[in-house]
C-alpha cells in the first residue's frame, strides 16, 4: 500500500478533460455548394483554390485527421442534381462521412431562427444542423451565407469558414 502510494505521487496525473479533448477529431460541415466546388470550372483563380481546399479537406477526412458530418439536407439537395455526374462524385464525398445527422424538431426550430435573419431555408438547415451536431466548423462557398452566419450568436463552438479559411485553421 505504501508502495502503491509512493508510485501515485511520482506520476504527474493529466486530467481526463485534457486527454479527451485531446483524442477528439475538428468536426466539419461542408455544405452542398462546398462539397461541389470541386467539379466546377477551376479556370477563375478563386474557384480554382477553394476547390483544392475542399479536396485537401476530403484527403485529410480520409486519413481520419478530420471528421466528416453529413446530413439528411445534405443527401436530399445532392439527390436532385440534375447532372449525373456532379450528383455521383458529391455522393461519393459524402460516403466519407462519420455520421449522417437527422433533422429533428429542435434543428427545425431553430432553422426558423436562422431564417429570421435573412438566410434561406436550405442553408438555414444546413447551418441549425452544424450548430445542433455541435460542429466545430461549417465550411460554404457562398459569401452572402457566410457573412450572415457570421453574426450568429447561437453556438460558440461551431465557426463558420470559407474553404480557404477552414484549410489554413485546420493545418496550421
Amino acid at each position: 500500500m505504501i508502495l502503491q502510494k509512493q508510485l501515485f505521487e511520482e506520476i504527474e496525473l493529466i486530467p481526463a478533460e485534457k486527454i479527451c479533448n485531446s483524442m477528439i477529431k475538428n468536426i466539419i460541415y461542408l455544405d452542398t455548394c462546398s462539397l461541389q466546388r470541386p467539379l466546377d470550372d477551376r479556370s477563375q483563380p478563386r474557384i480554382y483554390l477553394e476547390a483544392e481546399a475542399v479536396l485537401t479537406l476530403l484527403r485529410l477526412v480520409e486519413a481520419e485527421k478530420l471528421q466528416l458530418l453529413s446530413s439528411d439536407v445534405l443527401q436530399f439537395e445532392i439527390s436532385n442534381i440534375a447532372d449525373f455526374n456532379r450528383k455521383s462524385e458529391a455522393q461519393l464525398m459524402l460516403k466519407l462521412a462519420a455520421h449522417i445527422a437527422t433533422i429533428q424538431p429542435n434543428i427545425r426550430q431553430l432553422a426558423e431562427q436562422i431564417i429570421a435573419i435573412g438566410v434561406k431555408p436550405m442553408d438555414a438547415l444546413h447551418a441549425a444542423v452544424a450548430i445542433e451536431n455541435q460542429v466545430h466548423y461549417f465550411c460554404t462557398c457562398d459569401d452572402k451565407l457566410l457573412k450572415k452566419l457570421k453574426t450568429l450568436n447561437f453556438n460558440q463552438q461551431t465557426k463558420f469558414l470559407s474553404p480557404l479559411e477552414l484549410i489554413m485553421e485546420v493545418t496550421e
